[in-house]
């Protein structure tokens, strides 16, 4: 088991609605219990409904069993399938030292979409995540899915980004171990060669 510093270890998972949070959260907690980590999970919902600001809180500890919330100030990695959503999250729970792995491909929120206000331009988001983390990988996650016929599946090119760039104590076997286990059989294939995309994505 790789050596956990700090512990408890703080990833948060954000996004909205419908671009597969929760299932990413689930398939690193799986991996995680599987080599014997202490692992807690919380989710928190902005609005019941597509669209809507999701965060998943995943707490890793060789110790004992956290709090399924991280408190305020105590993130070490944010996984952000959604860059404005990444962006927000930094204002509770970022720290010198985060590391951020975001999918540059933007979900407009409701406001946009009403005219009420301005999404962020690309270069304004890039420019305040690096200011704000210790290190950014911004990955067309999207992109890549659609080139493999389903940008649903933006959300399993993001994970295997997150392993590649080395950043939860749990590796590229365990994860497709995980994969197997979460997801259906006739969806693995597919999502197997997802995920080895998003490795191929860090370099």
């Amino acid at each position: 088991m790789k050596k956990l510093k700090p512990d408890p270890f703080n990833l948060i998972v954000t996004g909205v609605g419908g671009q597969g949070n929760v299932l990413i959260s689930q398939i690193i907690g799986r991996a995680l219990v599987d080599r014997g980590f202490q692992v807690s999970i919380g989710e928190t919902f902005g609005l019941s409904q597509r669209g809507g600001s999701v965060q998943s809180h995943v707490r890793i500890s060789q110790k004992r069993v956290y709090g399924p919330l991280i408190p305020e100030g105590q993130a070490q990695v944010v996984l952000g399938l959604e860059p404005l959503e990444t962006l927000r999250i930094l204002a509770l729970y970022g720290r010198p030292d985060l590391k951020i792995v975001v999918n540059s491909r933007p979900v407009p929120p409701l406001n946009v979409i009403a005219g009420e206000s301005v999404y962020p331009s690309e270069e304004q988001l890039k420019s305040a995540l690096h200011g704000l983390a210790a290190k950014v990988w911004w990955i067309n996650g999207t992109a890549a899915a659609q080139k493999l016929g389903a940008a649903v599946m933006a959300n399993i090119v993001l994970l295997g980004a997150l392993t590649a760039a080395d950043l939860i104590p749990v590796g590229q076997a365990d994860l497709e171990e995980a994969l197997a286990q979460v997801l259906p059989a006739a969806r693995l294939k597919q999502n197997l060669t997802a995920f080895r995309r998003g490795l191929k994505l860090i370099q």
